[in-house]
């Protein structure tokens, strides 16, 4: 292993080529035998942050326009709780979250075992109790969870901003 040392040769070339606007790999190509690490580590012992910016770097960068088949514009509900969610999903509707009970009838309930794409894989309980279970109800088309389940997991963000934060036990 050859162990190169920077001559002053070379600090005046990496100074030179460093105003010029190279990039660390640009800088070790012209220097020959030395890495881009290399030259960022004798550019930062240096000190040479300063750079002339060249005219290309300075305007921004036009983004190529995609293809419409890669972008897929997906529906959303306008506020918890309507219909909106069962007309995007083409469901009916379970009972309104706030009238419905929480509680997953016996036959219902899964294992993690158990799971499919077709149960919905909300969990109830704690994991670490014998008790815990996942929903297990119809999960709806794409989705892991029923549409009660969907409801409560997928809250329009301003919808969950506007909710009063819930008063503290002291």
């Amino acid at each position: 292993m050859t162990v190169l040392t920077w001559s002053e040769d070379r600090v005046e070339q990496l100074k030179k080529l460093w105003e010029s606007g190279l990039s660390a790999s640009q800088i070790a190509a012209e220097l020959g035998n030395v890495t881009r690490n290399a030259v960022i580590g004798k550019v930062h012992r240096l000190g040479l942050s300063g750079r002339a910016k060249s005219p290309t770097s300075a305007a921004p960068r036009q983004r190529k326009p995609r293809p419409a088949q890669q972008m897929v514009r997906v529906s959303r509900p306008v506020s918890r709780g309507n219909t909106a969610l069962a007309h995007a999903f083409d469901v009916e509707l379970e009972p309104d979250p706030i009238a419905f009970d929480n509680v997953v009838p016996m036959n219902q309930r899964r294992s993690l075992l158990e799971l499919n794409e077709a149960t919905c894989h909300w969990p109830v309980g704690d994991p670490s109790s014998p008790e815990f279970f996942f929903c297990g109800g119809k999960a709806l088309a794409g989705l892991p969870y029923c549409a009660h389940h969907s409801r409560v997991a997928y809250q329009p963000a301003g919808d969950r901003r506007r909710q009063p934060a819930k008063p503290s036990a002291r």
